[in-house]
């Protein structure tokens, strides 16, 4: 009997036009990084290279590798960024195909398999660099799928794993939004998230909003349960939506991640 690891990765299904409009939504954007930090470019595949931005605190520093949510582009966490980078954290977040600066579509089965390549190019820059601290890999919402499959892969070359507003299922997600999914002949009635969070032993943290409207906290309740960690943590930001998520409960949203982080 094939193990879930020994099976053939396909979510080709989840590429279908109607249900990418709703999981993506790109915008361009082109800027100038803020002083401290600095723009890097990863090719994914022919002709397509995705955007990163690196906020650097210090050499020693942990690093957090960072996939945002799916309206969201690096920019938006120029102002984001210096809160991690006072807790004395690298943040280095990435982009999606079409999203800012980057080349090419959105997809879901590309955003997987650029996972890896994303990955793969982190460590290479934090080892020619000479980042010495550990690395932590954090995904917020639609980045929660990129952080697992990093996490699933390559546990042994990270020191956690976060989870921000993520997900479970993609299917009670989709029905969530209203999404009809009876055409789309679905079998695997989970999303890859549960599935491989199920194998992740690292240390793993989950944040959601006790008010998401959008990602409801029963997902962060059945990640947190089906969490294979013996190091997980479970924090819900009281009165928070999907979206208002640090506003509304920053010192705790900090605090979580600090405790985490650097521990």
């Amino acid at each position: 009997m094939l193990k879930f690891w020994d099976m053939p990765e396909d979510y080709s299904v989840l590429d279908q036009p109607e249900v990418l409009s709703l999981i993506f939504c790109p915008r361009k954007n082109v800027s100038v990084p803020p002083p401290g930090s600095s723009d890097h470019v990863i090719l994914v595949g022919k002709d397509i290279s995705i955007a990163c931005r690196l906020y650097s605190r210090s050499l020693d520093s942990p690093s957090i590798l960072y996939f945002h949510g799916n309206g969201e582009v690096i920019s938006d966490y120029d102002y984001i960024a210096p809160l991690f980078n006072q807790l004395n954290i690298n943040l280095f977040v990435a982009e999606y195909r079409g999203y800012g600066a980057s080349q090419g579509e959105p997809g879901f089965s590309t955003m997987i398999s650029d996972a890896a390549i994303i990955f793969q190019s982190f460590i290479k820059m934090v080892n020619q660099e000479h980042y010495s601290g550990p690395v932590f890999v954090m995904g917020r919402s639609l980045g929660s799928i990129s952080a697992l499959e990093i996490a699933y892969h390559y546990q042994n070359q990270i020191k956690g794993l976060i989870i921000e507003s993520g997900f479970g299922s993609i299917i009670k997600l989709l029905l969530h939004l209203d999404f009809p999914i009876g055409f789309l002949n679905f079998k695997d009635t989970e999303s890859p998230n549960l599935s491989k969070i199920r194998f992740v032993t690292i240390p793993t943290l989950i944040i959601h909003g006790e008010r998401d409207t959008i990602i409801p906290r029963s997902e962060a309740q059945t990640l947190f349960e089906n969490s294979a960690a013996e190091n997980k943590h479970l924090v819900i930001i009281p009165g928070a939506d999907h979206n208002d998520i640090m506003q509304v409960g920053l010192e705790n949203y900090l605090k979580a991640i600090k405790e985490f982080v650097c521990f």
